[in-house]
């Protein structure tokens, strides 16, 4: 595909699906920078020929050790919604949880085929090798002895095309709080999302997305995955629950998402009473808030786009408008759309620069970590949050656009 090709491509896409796809990062290096993404145009990446240190996610800050299970689910009420000749609905999710300190294994980041993927995606494969992105150090051990007690459910999407993977240093660090967390690969909507036997699924909704009322058709879906999710998570009886189902507290769940994966938050929540708070990272909404009956709902986005009449900030506009309950509009100064998940953290490791992104890796996991823990911890533990009271001035990137 030619450069020019890529540009027209991209600028449609803003036009047609604003923030909900992480698709155009077809458009070259700037993918693996802090915030890259064809919503906030293509700044000139640079990059240092090889990493200079072993990639690492960031220490979680809760008391808990923190385990992780992989599940591989199929929903055998529904075809896939992308390609039907392929039969029942697939996910996997990672379910991290909180443990007891001591035993079980390291676990990988991500498989080497889903990081090759990525980074031919992100023309990063220069920068990194396959090897080194999946060995990227994570905290999570499998096999962990869980820890006593009954505690609230996350469950993570992340944006399109990107993987769960994306979103592990924000799972981790909620499971160390006291959360058991699952972040979500949906079939066929990702680069490449590995399942049992080695089968490689790759982006075969990335072309119908596209179309007219794509954007919609993937909310949706993804709403359905998120309710299956919870479903079998909780299912404490039977082959087909999760073996630490007794952990979790139903009374208390709540669900979030990167890009598509927060507009399905929305969305869920619409037609699933269960979950009693929902988060948007950065993404445009493609459903209305109807029949969310007070409960809360936290929107936290770049500054570019996501400020009040400006860009995407008006599809926040309309949707604030129909939230009832409870609610909160940040932005982030100097952030870009990619600043909510692991990318900025390891693209900083990586000697990978966006100039139109300064906010530095760092910062971008301690804000995304602060603001959605407090959120959380505020709505399904009841423990008060000054945090998300107003402006603070350990804070001074975040601004409050509603209270």
């Amino acid at each position: 595909m030619t450069t020019t090709r890529n540009t027209l491509r991209r600028r449609a896409l803003v036009t047609a699906i604003a923030l909900s796809l992480a698709l155009p990062l077809a458009g070259g290096a700037t993918a693996f920078a802090a915030g890259a993404g064809a919503e906030h145009g293509s700044p000139s990446a640079t990059a240092a020929s090889t990493a200079s240190t072993a990639l690492h996610l960031p220490r979680p800050t809760g008391p808990y050790a923190v385990g992780r299970d992989t599940l591989h689910l199929v929903d055998k009420s529904r075809p896939d919604p992308w390609v039907p000749s392929a039969g029942a609905r697939e996910l996997m999710a990672s379910v991290y949880y909180p443990g007891r300190h001591g035993g079980g294994r390291p676990t990988a980041y991500t498989s080497e085929e889903e990081a090759r993927l990525l980074l031919e995606w992100w023309k990063q494969d220069k920068t990194l090798s396959p090897a080194e992105y999946s060995a990227t150090r994570t905290f999570a051990r499998t096999g962990l002895r869980p820890a006593p007690g009954r505690f609230p459910l996350i469950v993570l999407s992340p944006g399109f095309t990107a993987p769960r993977s994306t979103l592990t240093h924000l799972a981790e660090d909620l499971a160390s709080r006291g959360f058991v967390v699952a972040t979500v690969d949906h079939a066929y909507e990702s680069l490449g999302t590995e399942f049992p036997g080695g089968r490689v699924l790759t982006c075969k909704a990335c072309g119908p997305v596209e179309e007219p009322g794509g954007g919609e058709i993937a909310t949706k879906g993804r709403a359905k995955d998120i309710s299956y999710v919870i479903d079998r998570l909780t299912q404490t009886g039977g082959k087909d629950g999760w073996r630490h189902a007794r952990m979790i507290d139903e009374k208390r769940i709540g669900a979030g998402g990167h890009s598509i994966g927060g507009s399905a938050t929305l969305a869920t929540m619409t037609s699933d009473r269960r979950v009693r708070a929902g988060m948007n990272m950065d993404g445009h909404f493609h459903t209305a808030p109807t029949g969310l009956d007070g409960r809360p709902f936290l929107m936290l986005g770049a500054e570019t786009v996501h400020t009040p009449g400006v860009g995407d900030g008006v599809n926040w506009d309309e949707t604030w408008q129909g939230l009832n309950g409870w609610k909160r509009w940040l932005t982030v100064k100097g952030s870009g759309h990619f600043t909510f998940t692991d990318v900025p953290v390891l693209a900083e490791q990586a000697g990978v620069a966006d100039p139109e992104v300064p906010l530095s890796g760092e910062r971008s996991e301690r804000i995304t970590r602060a603001y959605i823990g407090a959120f959380y911890e505020k709505w399904l533990r009841g423990t008060p949050q000054p945090l998300l009271d107003g402006p603070t001035p350990g804070n001074p990137e975040v601004t409050f656009q509603r209270r």
